[in-house]
């Protein structure tokens, strides 16, 4: 039993017992960037692809029904789209709402901007790298996406991804070792355990789980695939991009196959590109804005722990143990209509993307097809990654606190998926139960028509896989996070996601103890009041 075991007890008692250091309180004045600054780099404008055509966001929602127009493979234009869709600033939040930075909101320094992406806090620690080859439009190397600007940033020039092959080991999926363009995905811990401290290895395993769904969402959308790497050489990938383990994770790959004839142009893996003999690596450095950078022991500790055998790719099959419980059948059971989403892009699905933050209005019930369509699409929703392939195993069970759904009597249920039946838990209202359990002031959940809670068996996947699975059980709870945003967006509902909530509470409201199951998120939602208060920054 390694150490994320200890970590994923800590997580989950953490409304009781506080993680260390416990007395710790973010220096918010010298917090770091919400990116990376890479001064005296190249930058290339990309196009904004407004000129795609639109593509539904059901056929990424509701992957199991079929995806949208099938495309040969990305081009810039699609890259370039899904990256600014996904991480890119698409929007300044300026509504009137009910969480703590809403006073700050007017003055730039302290913008809050939308991305079609959900963020752990809104910090944004994910840094996207392109590693492109001869196959690609532009001149090999490493391009930095520069969110800000939309527009990537030439870190190093030659083809190096040999090497990223080389690191991703000859039992990779087949789809990484045919093409020679990857998206690389570093995390920044700093950027996220200024403000989080030893509870931010947790939040990023959450971040990154949210980008690679919208990805996955997006690419389903226009008839591409996109399933990420996740076991890996690290230390290889840190060296190629220049960053330091400790400081920086690589936490994921995602290779991405290319227009063109399906010819991919090779480079041996002993060519150098640039150096003298060792490996290439990036030389430039990002530039901290922090004049004080704090290490967390625990953030360390959770790194060295999964990363220490990153190679070692479990076989086909190792996650099944790990696999969500079946509804057991009986009991009371409301069956739901068929889950349905309207004929929606999913770029305006994306950038309609927020959080609601207090504006929700229980005048306004839920309808059971709304909620059927929700739930369909969160426990369709899977990494992909190489542990399950084709998203086919099941991971996350779903629970339903129902405060506002018409027809259905208030109480917590249990989503079966098989049979698109809710079957009922804890019967009566949930409401006050669902406010003494959250920590924060910046929703009244009562208000909530629903409030779902997915489950993870995160030690199961940890015996299944090691240590490096705790990365991959959180993330899916992100990209279940991501779907339901999206899943909202599409139907126009108000939607939420926490992360501090007593987890006990709802392991014990639940009768989870003994499963394994954790749950990580609550996720309020509902119709929000008409008529709120906004500020219109794109026409001012």
């Amino acid at each position: 039993m390694g150490y994320a075991h200890e970590y994923a007890d800590a997580v989950l008692y953490r409304g009781r017992v506080p993680m260390e250091p416990a007395d710790f309180v973010p220096d918010w004045p010298d917090g770091p960037r919400r990116g990376k600054f890479y001064p005296g780099v190249e930058s290339y404008a990309l196009p904004d692809g407004d000129d795609l055509a639109d593509a539904p966001a059901w056929a990424g929602l509701l992957p199991r029904s079929g995806g949208g127009p099938s495309a040969a493979g990305f081009t810039l234009p699609l890259l370039s789209a899904m990256l600014k869709d996904s991480y890119g600033l698409t929007g300044r939040r300026l509504g009137i709402q009910a969480n703590s930075d809403l006073s700050g909101l007017p003055f730039y320094t302290h913008a809050n901007w939308s991305r079609g992406t959900a963020g752990g806090g809104g910090l944004y620690p994910v840094g996207v790298y392109w590693a492109s080859g001869p196959s690609g439009p532009l001149t090999p190397g490493i391009h930095y996406y520069d969110v800000q600007r939309h527009a990537v940033q030439r870190l190093l020039t030659g083809d190096v991804t040999a090497r990223v092959r080389e690191a991703l080991g000859p039992d990779a999926p087949a789809e990484a070792l045919e093409t020679d363009q990857y998206l690389i995905l570093g995390v920044k811990y700093w950027q996220t355990a200024f403000k989080y401290n030893s509870f931010g290895y947790h939040v990023v395993c959450t971040d990154v789980g949210t980008l690679v769904q919208t990805w996955r969402v997006w690419a389903a959308a226009h008839g591409l695939r996109t399933a990420p790497v996740l076991w890996f050489d690290e230390p290889r990938l840190n060296g190629l991009l220049g960053t330091v383990g400790e400081e920086e994770g690589v936490f994921a790959v995602v290779p991405l196959r290319w227009d063109g004839d399906g010819t991919v142009p090779r480079t041996a893996v002993g060519d150098r590109a640039v150096g003298d003999g060792s490996d290439p690596a990036v030389r430039h450095r990002d530039v901290e804005r922090s004049r004080t950078v704090i290490e967390f022991p625990t953030v360390l500790a959770m790194h060295a722990a999964t990363v220490a055998g990153a190679a070692d790719r479990p076989a086909p099959g190792a996650l099944a143990p790990a696999a969500a419980r079946p509804v057991p059948a009986g009991g009371t059971r409301i069956p739901l209509p068929a889950p349905a989403f309207p004929e929606v892009p999913v770029r305006r699905v994306l950038r309609s993307r927020r959080s609601s933050f207090g504006r929700f209005d229980a005048a306004d019930p839920v309808t059971p097809g709304e909620l059927s369509s929700v739930l369909a699409a969160c426990a369709a929703t899977s990494l992909g990654g190489e542990t399950d392939p084709d998203g086919t195993l099941r991971q996350v069970r779903l629970y339903a606190f129902v405060n506002h759904v018409r027809d259905i009597a208030p109480g917590a249920y249990v989503y079966d998926p098989d049979a698109g039946e809710l079957a009922l838990v804890v019967p009566g209202p949930q409401g006050a139960f669902l406010q003494e359990s959250y920590f924060l002031a910046n929703y009244n959940l009562e208000q909530a028509g629903v409030v779902l809670v997915p489950t993870v068996r995160t030690k199961a996947v940890l015996d299944a896989v090691g240590d490096r699975g705790y990365r991959l059980a959180v993330g899916t709870a992100g990209a279940v996070a991501q779907t339901f945003y999206l899943a909202a967006s599409a139907l126009s509902l108000g939607a939420g996601v926490a992360l501090g909530f007593d987890n006990v509470s709802f392991v014990e409201r639940l009768g989870l103890a003994g499963t394994e199951e954790a749950p990580l998120l609550i996720m309020p939602l509902g119709n929000e009041r008409p008529g709120p208060a906004d500020f219109r920054h794109e026409i001012a």
